[in-house]
């Protein structure tokens, strides 16, 4: 009886990411901070990675979570975060922006600083790590689009629905290319989840509760999606639990495209 005790103790103490590390991009708010604590609470080790030092701040002291600096667009401190951290297990690609308009109100500035940000960031990541997970014969890398992309088309998100589209072919590509590596890649496209970058669109407005009752009516559910429901899917896509699953295209919009 005592011996059963010891092993369901010990049982209990292990998480579903026990034993691996991750690194997480814009792990500062909305999605990616509540992925990271997710992480973490599964007993993953947890490199929470923000470009904005206060947003970090409200990480610190979270057990099994680390905070690092890291601009996505930048090249050379991609490839210095990944030199020192060798033995990554799990990379979620979280980091994205959001332009407002249609073609005509996206200029060159504008449509490269999409790419950028929302497309460039992940090959240059992805690129980074997947040398060691290729030595390692095993890693998941995970990808944030959005279901305005390929999945449906959205008013007022050209730029953002373009490269949201790209971050789709961009997992499937290197989902077919590593699968026999023993290396996974998905994605997943939320619809409207309430997170601070939303909270500063729908203020940007000038009527922010006409902007949230815009955004409220396109789900079906009648109300936004929350930063933890999305977290844990993540958790779900890069356990082992979800071993079988690659290249898939993981729809969480409250019924939008349904």
């Amino acid at each position: 009886m005592p011996r059963a005790s010891t092993s369901n103790t010990q049982e209990a103490s292990l998480g579903r990411l026990d034993g691996k590390t991750a690194l997480i991009t814009a792990a500062g708010a909305g999605i990616g901070r509540a992925s990271a604590i997710a992480f973490a609470r599964e007993n993953a080790r947890v490199i929470a990675t923000d470009i904005d030092p206060t947003a970090l701040e409200s990480l610190s002291g979270i057990r099994n979570i680390e905070t690092r600096l890291l601009d996505v667009t930048d090249r050379v401190a991609i490839a210095d975060l990944i030199d020192r951290e060798s033995g990554l297990d799990i990379l979620f690609n979280v980091a994205g922006w959001v332009h407002h308009g249609t073609i005509e109100d996206c200029d060159r500035e504008d449509w490269d600083k999409s790419i950028l940000i929302n497309l460039t960031s992940m090959y240059e990541m992805s690129r980074a790590v997947l040398p060691c997970m290729v030595q390692q014969g095993k890693g998941v890398i995970l990808n944030m689009s959005s279901v305005a992309s390929s999945v449906t088309g959205a008013p007022n998100r050209f730029a953002y629905g373009a490269t949201k589209a790209g971050v789709i072919g961009l997992t499937k590509a290197i989902a077919a290319d590593y699968v026999g590596q023993n290396i996974r890649c998905n994605v997943i496209c939320p619809g409207t989840v309430d997170s601070p970058s939303l909270q500063g669109r729908m203020e940007a407005q000038g009527n922010y509760e006409q902007a949230r009752q815009m955004f409220v009516s396109r789900q079906p559910m009648g109300r936004l999606g929350k930063p933890e429901e999305i977290a844990e899917l993540a958790v779900y896509l890069v356990s082992d639990e979800s071993a079988f699953t690659t290249g898939a295209v993981h729809v969480v919009d409250g019924g939008w495209t349904n």
